[in-house]
């Protein structure tokens, strides 16, 4: 039985044939043409051509026969990467902007950014199977446990704009996240130096023997609520982009790690009843809010992304409000 399937906001503006080959990357093109002149690929009902401009409500039909083409997207390979069709769609729906030149994901918890040895999905390779035709590049990171707004480059141009806006912080970051412990003074800036979770006053102290020179770590940061004592609910706008930054900032230097952080802040136990409401396997952290210029137009722009469920429940518990 053929599927019907409603386009989204997300696929606005794509053609009939880049949309389709990204769903069945394996097809050949004279394949998909010839299943539009017979009629078994349309548009509302009417026979496509191929070149339509898709809308958000338009109504694709997808004949029964394609279904064996979408198999090439279940990808397996020598480093470890494996992921399925319903992972593939999961990121998809994940999708927050898309273009010729960029895709934005809201990254869920829990899901590498870049693959490599043992790490079975990545963002990286699951974004080259949905956009097949395009040159996938990552621009910037997100630790695997924190979700939000993750930038993607489809081309090599964009690629090389974006990496200079990242490198001259040009691009704009904001985090939230839930900490645990009383912040004071609400508002502020970490300027330290730190390398492998520890953090320096300066940068001529190596790191242990090891030879690795700290770098400077800057991260302004806002206390937007608190509750009991307990918890407080912060802003970060990192200015450096260090690995483990904010979780390394948060327990070392403000004394109060992020909720779920089981690495820096395992040692530091809520009261009962807060540690039961938020005893979930999460780092409390999500990248908010990204403004960038996109690599195309030029033009400024700024997405957000929204918080993950597990997130969502305690705020609104709290009361406490988005920025």
């Amino acid at each position: 039985m053929a599927e019907m399937v409603e386009i989204s906001k997300v696929d606005d503006g794509t053609r009939l044939l880049r949309w389709f080959l990204r769903r069945f990357p394996a097809m050949p093109q004279r394949e998909f043409y010839k299943l539009c002149r017979g009629g078994q690929i349309r548009v509302n009902s009417s026979r496509a051509r191929g070149q339509e401009i898709l809308r958000t409500g338009d109504v694709v039909r997808i004949p029964p026969t394609v279904a064996g083409y979408a198999r090439a997207a279940v990808k397996k390979t020598e480093s470890g990467d494996c992921f399925s069709l319903a992972d593939l769609e999961g990121l998809r729906r994940c999708i927050i902007h898309d273009d010729a030149d960029i895709v934005v994901f809201n990254k869920p918890a829990g899901l590498a950014v870049q693959g490599g040895t043992g790490i079975r999905k990545s963002i990286d390779k699951m974004a080259a199977a949905l956009f097949p035709y395009d040159k996938i590049s990552l621009v910037h990171r997100l630790d695997r446990e924190t979700s939000g707004v993750l930038v993607v480059a489809k081309n090599q141009r964009a690629a090389q704009v974006l990496a200079d806006e990242f490198q001259n912080k040009t691009a704009h970051k904001e985090y939230l996240a839930l900490l645990n412990g009383d912040v004071n003074p609400p508002h502020g800036v970490i300027d330290n130096y730190m390398t492998k979770g520890q953090v320096f006053d300066g940068p001529t102290r190596l790191n242990g023997g090891t030879g690795q020179r700290p770098q400077r770590a800057i991260t302004e940061y806002d206390v937007l609520s608190r509750a009991g004592g307990h918890l407080s609910w912060v802003r970060f706008s990192p200015q450096t982009g260090r690995t483990h930054q904010l979780r390394v900032h948060s327990a070392l230097c403000l004394h109060a790690p992020i909720v779920g952080d089981m690495l820096y802040g395992a040692d530091k136990r809520l009261d009962d009843a807060l540690y039961a409401m938020l005893a979930v396997n999460n780092l409390f952290l999500v990248a908010y809010k990204l403004t960038f210029r996109h690599p195309g137009s030029g033009k400024t722009m700024t997405l957000r992304a929204d918080l993950p469920d597990f997130m969502q429940q305690v705020v609104k518990f709290l009361e406490f409000k988005l920025p």
